[in-house]
């Protein structure tokens, strides 16, 4: 798996929820240095569990949007003498 990469914004918005979420459930103060060296940490060793978790949830997804359109086309049949 390729390394997670965020832009300069995203990573940006990252930090200061990480900071904000420092000084409000923690009661610490965290520097941007500090909030970005954890935000690091997480996606190198737990990112993989998040994306893995992203994948399984679209690729349900998608399976469920198959079945239905599957059920679409069979209401759509018309009946015949022909047996299957």
């Amino acid at each position: 798996m390729e390394k997670l990469k965020f832009t300069e914004e995203e990573k940006r918005q990252i930090v200061q929820k990480v900071k904000i979420y420092f000084a409000e459930e923690l009661d610490q103060d965290i520097g941007n240095f500090d909030a970005e060296f954890l935000i690091d940490f997480f996606s190198e060793e737990i990112g993989a569990y998040f994306y893995n978790r992203g994948l399984y949830d679209a690729q349900a997804l998608f399976s469920k949007k198959v079945d239905e359109l599957a059920d679409s086309i069979y209401e759509l049949e018309r009946p015949t003498d022909y047996r299957k």
